[in-house]
């Protein structure tokens, strides 16, 4: 049995766009032609994209999903239970999500003791108190916020402007490297998003790798953080993502 490409799109729902596409970089090749020329995929070619669908819904970029599945070394069953353990992994971090504090929200509003000058001298026209009520309600309960609120109730105007420069660098850097066009899963864009991690847990809360992937995963689900962070780059914020994801991976395998 071989199948159309509209086929093969409507099984697996996705656009003829994306298949095109797959098929440009070498990702998924269909194995056969027709009279015409059109392409046919046959069932080895499901198989594949299925695993192809897999790694992207959990976050893998396409060269990495491509390393993934023409390592020679591996074989199907081996693809199984590495998606099985990382959507399980997955399962459990989103269930946790609610516990996660996003690092914009919650480093500009718990626990900062600055008078109204000092707030627009640090942050600029960005009110750090704007989401405190939301903040409150969402993870007041949690250690996260708790540990933060702690930590940053006896900042100084001089440690937020420290904080400051130290995110507005990081941010420099991954536009930097988005720029160079490496790869989110490259060596240089998992050590960033290894260093955002250790800078949360040096100024904030102590952010382990899967409470870090919640953050990533709350970068692109929430529009708010989204449109804030790709201020400085479009696509910025789902490199940052799948920097982190990919850096979690390196830390955990």
């Amino acid at each position: 049995m071989s199948y159309s490409v509209g086929q093969v799109a409507g099984f697996a729902g996705v656009t003829v766009r994306t298949l095109h596409h797959y098929d440009a970089i070498g990702l998924l090749v269909p194995t056969g032609r027709s009279h015409a020329g059109h392409r046919r995929y046959g069932d080895a070619d499901l198989d594949r994209l299925q695993q192809i669908l897999f790694y992207r819904e959990l976050g893998f970029p396409l060269e990495q999903v491509a390393a993934l599945l023409d390592d020679p070394d591996a074989d199907p069953r081996a693809h199984l239970r590495r998606q099985h353990d990382l959507l399980t992994a997955r399962i459990e971090r989103l269930q946790k999500m609610a516990a996660a504090v996003e690092q914009a929200m919650e480093a500009r509003t718990m626990g900062i003791n600055l008078t109204p000058e000092e707030k627009f001298e640090v942050f600029g026209d960005f009110d750090p108190d704007q989401y405190q009520e939301e903040v409150q309600e969402r993870w007041g309960d949690t250690d996260a916020y708790r540990q933060s609120r702690e930590r940053t109730a006896s900042y100084t105007k001089e440690d937020w402007q420290r904080i400051q420069r130290e995110a507005d660098e990081l941010t420099r850097r991954f536009v930097a490297l988005m720029e160079a066009g490496e790869p989110a899963d490259s060596e240089a864009a998992m050590d960033a998003a290894e260093d955002h991690r250790r800078g949360i847990s040096r100024n904030h809360y102590d952010c382990g790798h899967e409470m870090h992937t919640c953050l990533g995963e709350m970068y692109v689900a929430d529009e708010r953080f989204t449109r804030n962070i790709d201020q400085a780059r479009p696509g910025l914020a789902a490199y940052m993502r799948d920097a982190i994801l990919a850096n979690a991976v390196r830390h955990t395998a």
